[in-house]
């Protein structure tokens, strides 16, 4: 899928206005996306990144990373999604950056959601669903979560089987064995759990334009 993933991130690319400021998320895809906007590091005025990974990423092509609180409202954010349904509402958070991505997401006029083939689906819910969690809640949220969908939280561990920690110091619950029929109103709910950060359901803000890689790539 590595090609579907780069067609897909060279596509956004026409999105990409000289001079712009560029929110810019996290993951695979977007790793293509910034070997993109490399090329011509000049060509845009700086980005805003979603996580500490993303940022090396877009230094290391000569690209000015910028806050967010000063750069203000943003013309385009660009990002991938574990899942996307027909109606563009997302399920993010595999690469542990849901919380900043979904500020950036907020925060910009249009969203450009980059991904392959494999991540399209008709329900959400296949994909675990992350959740942030504050570390003295993660009990206390799992439980509510179990009692409100019916879905198994697990707690996100590493390969060396230590806790996995977001760069805004927080862990992730993944809950398993959803089948997500109403995103808006599941959003709503698990952000209402004292505790809960931000959950993984792209779905009061969806994406304004999907991406899909291939030949030749599929706007939707």
């Amino acid at each position: 899928m590595s090609e579907a993933k780069r067609l897909a991130a060279e596509k956004a690319m026409d999105h990409v206005e000289d001079g712009m400021i560029v929110g810019v998320g996290t993951g695979s895809t977007v790793a293509y996306f910034i070997e993109a906007l490399g090329r011509d590091p000049g060509r845009i005025k700086g980005a805003v990144s979603s996580s500490e990974q993303s940022t090396e990423r877009l230094k290391a092509h000569g690209i000015e990373i910028l806050d967010l609180n000063s750069a203000g409202e943003l013309s385009l954010y660009v990002d991938g999604a574990d899942e996307c349904d027909p109606h563009k509402r997302l399920i993010k958070g595999g690469g542990a950056a849901l919380t900043r991505e979904k500020i950036i997401a907020e925060a910009s006029q249009r969203f450009i959601c980059i991904i392959d083939p494999s991540k399209q689906v008709d329900v959400l819910g296949k994909f675990p669903l992350p959740v942030e969690v504050i570390p003295m809640a993660r009990s206390l949220v799992a439980r509510e979560i179990l009692a409100m969908t019916g879905g198994q939280p697990v707690f996100r561990m590493n390969a060396q089987d230590k806790a996995v920690i977001t760069d805004n110091g927080n862990v992730i619950l993944d809950i398993h064995h959803l089948a997500i029929l109403d995103p808006v109103a599941v959003e709503a709910a698990i952000n209402q759990i004292p505790g809960v950060v931000s959950v993984g359901l792209f779905a009061r803000r969806p994406a304004d334009v999907v991406i899909v890689g291939g030949e030749p790539p599929r706007v939707l």
